[in-house]
Formats: C-alpha cells, sequence, structure tokens
C-alpha cells in the first residue's frame, strides 16, 4: 500500500463516515459470528469443544478477511493499476472509524447541552456496552471520554497501523479479530469458552496500537497546548495508571485521555444490572461536564490526524 492510498481513505473516511448504504466488510463479519454465536456454539455441550470451536473461528475468520482483501485487490490490478488503488483504498476506507465516532460522539454532546439527559443516555448507549438507563450527567460523560479513548485506539490507530504494515488485508483481518472481541470475547457464562481465543487474539492485536495511542494522546496534547504541564501530565498517569485497567490494553489510551483532560476516568460501571469496578485512572480534578467531552474529541482528531501522518511517513 503506498502513502498517497492511506490519506485517500483518511479523507474518504472524512467525508463519507459509515454510510448505511454502502456494503461493509465489518457487517457481513458481525452476520457471520452471530451465525456460529447462534447456530453452532449451542450444539457444543464441552467446554473443551466450545473452546476448540472458538480457537477455530478466533483463526479463521481473520485469515478470512485477508484471503478475500488480498485475492480482490489481486483481481482488481489484473485490470489495471489504478482500478487496483481504487479498490485497496476503499477497502482501507472501510477499516477506519474516525468519522463514525466523532458523528456519535456529537450526538451524545447535542443531547447533554440541549439539557436531555434522556436522549444522552440514549445516543451513548450506542456506543458502550454498559447499563445506561440511570446514568448521570457526569456519568454519561465519563462513559462517552473513556469510549472516545478506546475507540481511538482500537477504531483508528491500530487499522492504521496494520494498514501501515500489511496494506488492506491486513488491516481488515485485525477489524475481524476485533469482531470477533466485541461480539463473542466476553467473560459470561456464554461465552467463557466460546470467546476465550477471540479475547486473546484481540488483546495481542491491540498490544502495540493501544500504547501507540497514548503516546499519541500525550504528543497531541503537547501540540494543542504547547505552554502547558498538560503533556507531561498526561505521561506520567500513563506511567502511573495504564497498567491498573483490567484490559492489558484499554488502560493505556484511557489514562492518557484523563491525564490530558486533568479528570479522573474509571468507576463503577453496572452490565446486566450487576456492578463492575473498575480501577480510577488519572487524579481527581475538575469535575466531568460536556466541556469535557468537547476536548476529548479534539485530542482525538488530533490525535487521528498523527496517526495518519506516521502511517504515511511509514509508506513513503
Amino acid at each position: 500500500m503506498m502513502a498517497g492510498e492511506v490519506i485517500g481513505a483518511c479523507l474518504l473516511d472524512a467525508v463519507l463516515g459509515d454510510p448505511r448504504w454502502l456494503p461493509h466488510p465489518v457487517r457481513v463479519m458481525g452476520v457471520v459470528i452471530a451465525w456460529c454465536d447462534d447456530r453452532i456454539r449451542p450444539l457444543l455441550r464441552s467446554q473443551g469443544t466450545q473452546r476448540a470451536a472458538g480457537i477455530l473461528l478466533a483463526l479463521s475468520l481473520p485469515t478470512l478477511a485477508y484471503a478475500v482483501g488480498w485475492g480482490t485487490i489481486e483481481l482488481a490490478g489484473r485490470l489495471h493499476w489504478a482500478i487496483r488503488s481504487g479498490v485497496e483504498i476503499m477497502l482501507a476506507f472501510t477499516t477506519l472509524a474516525a468519522r463514525d465516532l466523532v458523528d456519535h460522539t456529537r450526538t451524545v454532546l447535542r443531547a447533554l447541552e440541549a439539557g436531555s439527559l434522556d436522549r444522552a443516555r440514549q445516543a451513548v448507549s450506542r456506543i458502550v456496552g454498559r447499563d445506561v438507563a440511570e446514568l448521570s450527567e457526569p456519568e454519561v460523560v465519563r462513559a462517552t471520554v473513556e469510549t472516545v479513548a478506546e475507540s481511538t485506539a482500537d477504531g483508528v490507530v491500530a487499522p492504521l497501523f496494520y494498514l501501515a504494515l500489511g496494506g488492506a488485508p491486513l488491516a481488515l483481518a485485525y477489524k475481524a479479530v476485533s469482531t470477533l472481541d466485541s461480539m463473542v470475547g466476553h467473560r459470561d457464562a456464554r461465552h467463557r469458552y466460546f470467546g476465550w481465543a477471540s479475547a486473546r487474539l484481540d488483546d495481542g492485536a491491540n498490544w502495540i496500537p493501544a500504547r501507540l495511542t497514548a503516546l499519541l494522546f500525550v504528543l497531541a496534547r503537547w501540540l494543542l497546548s504547547p505552554r502547558s504541564d498538560a503533556a507531561l501530565r498526561a505521561w506520567a498517569i500513563v506511567r502511573r495508571d495504564g497498567k491498573k485497567h483490567p484490559s492489558p490494553n484499554s488502560g493505556r489510551p484511557e489514562a492518557a485521555m484523563a491525564g490530558a483532560l486533568g479528570v479522573q476516568l474509571g468507576g463503577t460501571n453496572l452490565y446486566g444490572g450487576v456492578p463492575e469496578e473498575r480501577p480510577l485512572l488519572g487524579d481527581p480534578g475538575t469535575a466531568l461536564c460536556t466541556a469535557h467531552i468537547r476536548s476529548a474529541l479534539t485530542l482525538m482528531v488530533m490525535t487521528s490526524l498523527l496517526a495518519a501522518g506516521l502511517a504515511a511517513v511509514v509508506l513513503l
């Protein structure tokens, strides 16, 4: 993949986002995963067979995504180099989610600024997995900011990392891994064994991108406020709190975001009515408010630009 193709994919994402009328590989992946979860998993009685089937699914779907992406690009190349380039740009575009994240976050922000907590809860329910019915305004803000931090890593930086490393086919394989984790990589009774391999594979695939995202958050904060000590504070919080999160990866970008904004993230989340304690990341500062969502979005956009630039430089 060439630098110009990465930039083209980023521009398409910025303009189009995730239009529902456009066929999207991730939605196809979701259909396949849901079919396996609904039809295959219930037939597996023992823990061993569930884990074996989960391993097979976790290995086969990313491999298939890579193969289909590679084959499509190669076939297009036999027609004309320009068609090949256009196909790779289109496939790469489908792996990026910066515009979609901005749109969803702005929907939450507009609802809060309009004074409608109910609409804000409904909007945030589309981007988080926790229970939202009883969230207060600061908790809606916290959920949104945490999601912006985590989604910058797995929706923007990670795809760009894999685009630079192996082009659109490898980025599609990464999206398959990420989609598997989001759908079956849970610790509940239904997916504890069937989704085990998907969760572990996602941990490995995001190890470098999550830490790269944290570094880019720090750099972005410095570029936005070079005369303040916010970037140094963000780096200190990453080093102190990044490893506290139960996920081996999520804590790094969330800690960087907390330090960059001067707020504290984490606390009690409800999942299916069951409380789950998340470690506190960052130092208590100003109370969470809508201004922090705007700041998180600004930081996310700057970080995305830095990641796109870095990917283009690597490909040059």
